[in-house]
């Protein structure tokens, strides 16, 4: 049979279907409740993407839209595996992991965040990694106490 009429994978489909994994944190994994729930629920969509891929006619095309969910599963995989679940603080008398912190700036902006886990962090909604400098700052401190230093001086106006 002539090459002509075969599927050869190109080797800019083989790139395409072999993705590096995606980098795992060094941090001790420490998720809220809720995270832990939407890890579970990404993983679930990853291997549903999978799946659908899986269905493809196309080889090339179906290891290439197989490649993403691949690499997530392998993730998300890995993420509940070592996820160590933190209970709601107990306490609003210190910020600590899962407190949602309001704190004021040295330039007079007030700003509300949640501490939470690596993967469920999204400043844009209103949560923060409890390994981001700004959240490191603020944790073990109480009502009043100014975290930082200079003009990233954050003064604590609200725990819950």
């Amino acid at each position: 049979m002539s090459v002509a009429f075969t599927k050869e994978e190109s080797a800019e489909t083989a790139s395409e279907t072999l993705l590096p994994d995606r980098p795992i944190s060094p941090h001790p994994n420490l998720v809220t409740e809720a995270g832990r729930r939407a890890l579970e629920c990404h993983l679930q969509e990853a291997r549903e993407a999978y799946e659908t891929a899986q269905q493809l006619e196309d080889v090339n095309e179906r290891r290439r839209q197989s490649a993403a969910p691949l690499r997530d599963a392998r993730y998300l995989t890995e993420r509940l595996r070592t996820a160590q679940v933190v209970p709601d603080p107990a306490s609003t008398e210190t910020v600590v992991f899962g407190s949602t912190v309001t704190f004021s700036r040295a330039d007079g902006r007030v700003q509300t965040y949640r501490i939470v886990g690596e993967d469920e962090a999204d400043p844009k909604a209103g949560s923060i990694s409890f390994v981001s400098p700004v959240a490191r700052s603020l944790m073990g401190k109480a009502l009043g106490d100014v975290a930082g230093s200079g003009d990233q001086e954050l003064e604590i106006v609200a725990i819950a």
